[in-house]
C-alpha cells in the first residue's frame, strides 16, 4: 500500500516540488520514497512495504525503459498474470505485483485492466508517446485524483498533494455545497476543489497533447439476475466465494489482522481468515455500553479461539481529532463513524500493517433496512393511481405530523427523488432555509437521476442497491476506510468488495437478498454454518457512537456554537438557522446528522482555506499548514 504523485513538467517549476508533494502524503507510505524526473514528467512515490519487502521500488521502469509506473494497492491474482506474461517472454526481477502492471500494460495496454482482480490505482507515463495513463479499481477502493485546468496536469493519491505545486490554483467549488449538504459527499467525478477530479471506479484516463479523456472499463450491472436461484443455493455459492476471496486477501509478507465489530460481516471475514492462520482482531468501543460493541466482539473472538484487542475512545478524543480528520479526508465527509475508524486504525497499526474489514456486504447482498421499504411502496404504487397518490401527498403535506404522513408524501414521488440517500442529510427546502445564497441550491434528485435511469425497469430494491454501489459505497464507505486507515499507515483490505463477489451478487434475485423483515438472507444463511446464530442473525448496528448525546454536553455544544457563528458560517449559511437546528437537537428533536454535516464542513473549510477565515473552531490544528 502506497501513495504517489506526479505532474507534467513546467520549465519554471523547481525540481524539488515533486518531493514536497510526496512528503505531503508520507502517511500513505512511510517505509520508502523514490522519484523519477525527465524533461517532460515528474513522478514521486511513497511506499508501505507489504509484499517482497526488499524489492519492488517505484517508480518502476519497463524493460525498454520507455514507460514508468507508480502504483497503490494490491493485485490479488498477480501470480497468474505473471505466468501469462512469462509465457510471452517477459522477465521478472522481483516478486511484487507492481511489476505485473508495468509489463502487463506494455503487453496489452488498457486491456490489462480486464485481467486484474484487486484494489488499485496506478499511473504509467509513456516517454515515447508522451502520454499519461491512469486507472482505478472496479469499485473505487483506492483513490486517484487529477488536476486539469487546461494548462497544468497533476495527479496523485490525495488532493492535498497538489497544494505544494506552484501551478495548482486552490479554489473552493461553491456550487457543489448544496450537493454536499444533501449527500454528505459529492456523487460524481467533481470535487470541492475547482478543476480537481476524482477518477471514477472502473475507469481509466489518458492524457495526451493537453487533453484528458476518460473511459469506463468496468460497470457493475444487474443484467444477469437468475430468478431460479434459491436462498440455500445462493448461500452455498457465497460460502465458496467468500472463502476464496478471504484467502486471496490474506496474501502478504507481513502479519495480517482484522477489524471486528459485533456484526455478521466482519465476524464472517474473521472466521474465514482464522481457518487459514491465527489472526488478531481489533475492536473499538466506548465506556457507555449502549454504544459499545466490545462485549460482543471479545466474546466472539474467544469462541473461535482468536485474540481480540479492545480499543476505546471518549468525547474529547472524538471532537479533538475532527480538524485533523478533515485534513486527511481531503473533502468534507460527515459520516460520524469516520472518527471511530481513525482510532480503530491507529490502535490496529500498533500491532499489524494490514487489516481485513467487512465493507461491501450490505451493498452487494442487501443489508440496509431501508431496502425493506421497497415492498410496501411497490404495492402502493401498483394499486393506487398516480393522480390519487399525488392528491393525497398534497393534502397531508402541511398537516401536523402523524403516523403514515411520510409514507403518503413520499409515495407520490419517483424513486430517484424518494430514496432517502438522495436527501440523506438536507432536502432542497431545508437547504433553502440555511444557505446564505439560496440561488446556488439545486435539485439533488436531478443530480443523480441518471444513475436510477441506468437500471430503469428493475425492481425498486435492485435500483436502491445499484445506487448505493455507485455512490454510497465508493464516495463514503470506501473513501473513509482508505483515508482513516492510510492516515495511520495501515492497509485495509475488503474481501467482500471484490470482483468475483460482485459477479455472483449481480445474479441474485430479490427474494434471495431480502425477505419480509430480514435483510441479506443468503449471506446470513451462508454465515450460519461458520458463526454462532446470535451473530449470524444479529440486527445491523452500523458503527454507532454517542455523538448525539455528546452534542448536548456543554463543552461540545459550545464548540459547535462557536463554529455556527464563525466567519465561515456567515460566509455560506444563515447562523440563526444553524443555531435553530442545534437548539432543536438539544430540546429532543434529533438533528445530529444535520449538525454534524455543517460542523465538519466548517472545520474542513478552515483547514484548507485558512486564508479566508479568522475563526478557530477547535483547540487542535493539524501540524501541516495548507
Amino acid at each position: 500500500m502506497c501513495g504517489f504523485v506526479g505532474y507534467l513538467n513546467q520549465t519554471d517549476v523547481d525540481t524539488d516540488v515533486i518531493k514536497s508533494m510526496a512528503d505531503r502524503i508520507k502517511h500513505r507510505g512511510p517505509d520508502d520514497e523514490a522519484y523519477f524526473q525527465n524533461e517532460d514528467a515528474s513522478l514521486g512515490f511513497r511506499r508501505l512495504s507489504i509484499i517482497d519487502l526488499a524489492h519492488g521500488k517505484q517508480p518502476m521502469l519497463n524493460a525498454t525503459k520507455t514507460k514508468v509506473l507508480t502504483f497503490n494497492g494490491e493485485i490479488y491474482n498477480y501470480q497468474e498474470i505473471r505466468e501469462e506474461l512469462k509465457a510471452l517472454g517477459y522477465k521478472f526481477q522481483t516478486d511484487v505485483d507492481s511489476e505485473v502492471l508495468i509489463h502487463g500494460y506494455d503487453a496489452w495496454g488498457p486491456e490489462l485492466l480486464q485481467k486484474l482482480r484487486g484494489m488499485y490505482a496506478f499511473v504509467i507515463y509513456d516517454m515515447e508517446k508522451k502520454e499519461v495513463f491512469g486507472a482505478r479499481d472496479h469499485f473505487g477502493i483506492k483513490p486517484l485524483y487529477y488536476y486539469d485546468d487546461g494548462t497544468s496536469f497533476l495527479w496523485g493519491s490525495e488532493i492535498k498533494a497538489f497544494l505544494d505545486h506552484p501551478k495548482f490554483v486552490k479554489e473552493f467549488n461553491e456550487r457543489l455545497l448544496p450537493i454536499h449538504l444533501s449527500f454528505e459527499f459529492i456523487p460524481s467525478k467533481e470535487t470541492m476543489f475547482k478543476n480537481v477530479f476524482k477518477l471514477l471506479p472502473g475507469t481509466y484516463f489518458l492524457h495526451k497533447n493537453g487533453k484528458t479523456e476518460t473511459h469506463t472499463y468496468y460497470k457493475f450491472n444487474y443484467d444477469h439476475i437468475d430468478n431460479s436461484q434459491t436462498v440455500e443455493g445462493d448461500a452455498k455459492q457465497i460460502r465458496g466465494i467468500v472463502k476464496d476471496s478471504v484467502k486471496a486477501h490474506m496474501i502478504a509478507d507481513v502479519e495480517v489482522g482484522s477489524f471486528l465489530s459485533s456484526g455478521i460481516d466482519s465476524s464472517y471475514v474473521l472466521a474465514e481468515a482464522a481457518k487459514l492462520k491465527p489472526i488478531q482482531s481489533f475492536s473499538l468501543g466506548f465506556n457507555d455500553s449502549k454504544y459499545s460493541e466490545l462485549s460482543y466482539s471479545t466474546e466472539f473472538a474467544k469462541e473461535i479461539h482468536q485474540q481480540n484487542t479492545p480499543l476505546t475512545m471518549d468525547g474529547d478524543d472524538y471532537f479533538d481529532i475532527l480538524p485533523t480528520i478533515m485534513y486527511y479526508m481531503d473533502e468534507p465527509l460527515s459520516n460520524p463513524s469516520a472518527m471511530q475508524l481513525y482510532y480503530l486504525s491507529k490502535g490496529t497499526r500498533e500491532h499489524v500493517k494490514v487489516a481485513l474489514s467487512g465493507e461491501g456486504a450490505d451493498e452487494f447482498f442487501g443489508g440496509y433496512n431501508t431496502y425493506l421499504e421497497a415492498f410496501p411502496f411497490e404495492r402502493y404504487q401498483k394499486w393506487v393511481p398516480q393522480f390519487v397518490r399525488t392528491g393525497l401527498a398534497k393534502l397531508v403535506q402541511n398537516l401536523p405530523r402523524f403516523h403514515g404522513k411520510r409514507f403518503l408524501v413520499r409515495g407520490a414521488e419517483p424513486l430517484s427523488e424518494r430514496y432517502y440517500r438522495v436527501n440523506y442529510v438536507f432536502d432542497k427546502h431545508e437547504r433553502d432555509e440555511i444557505l446564505r445564497d439560496p440561488s446556488i441550491n439545486v435539485d439533488s434528485g436531478e443530480y443523480t437521476k441518471h444513475i436510477f435511469d441506468e437500471v430503469k425497469g428493475k425492481d425498486e430494491m435492485t435500483q436502491m442497491q445499484y445506487f448505493d454501489i455507485n455512490t454510497w459505497l465508493p464516495f463514503d464507505i470506501l473513501h473513509k476506510a482508505d483515508r482513516m486507515s492510510m492516515a495511520n499507515s495501515l492497509e485495509v483490505r475488503t474481501p467482500l468488495v471484490d470482483k468475483e463477489v460482485a459477479k455472483f451478487a449481480a445474479t441474485m434475485p430479490v427474494n434471495t437478498r431480502i425477505h419480509k423483515d430480514e435483510t441479506k438472507i443468503s449471506l446470513r444463511t451462508a454465515a450460519e454454518s461458520e458463526l454462532p446464530e446470535r451473530v449470524a442473525k444479529k440486527e445491523k448496528m452500523g458503527f454507532p457512537s454517542p455523538i448525539a448525546s455528546w452534542i448536548k454536553e456543554d463543552k461540545y455544544r459550545k464548540r459547535i456554537e462557536t463554529a455556527f457563528n464563525s466567519d465561515v458560517a456567515k460566509k455560506f449559511f444563515k447562523p440563526e438557522a444553524l443555531m435553530h437546528i442545534l437548539h432543536e437537537h438539544i430540546n429532543g428533536k434529533s438533528s445530529m446528522q444535520k449538525i454534524f454535516t455543517i460542523y465538519t464542513f466548517i472545520l474542513w473549510y478552515e483547514v484548507f482555506f485558512p486564508e479566508n477565515t479568522t475563526a478557530t473552531t477547535s483547540k487542535l490544528v493539524h501540524r501541516t499548514q495548507v
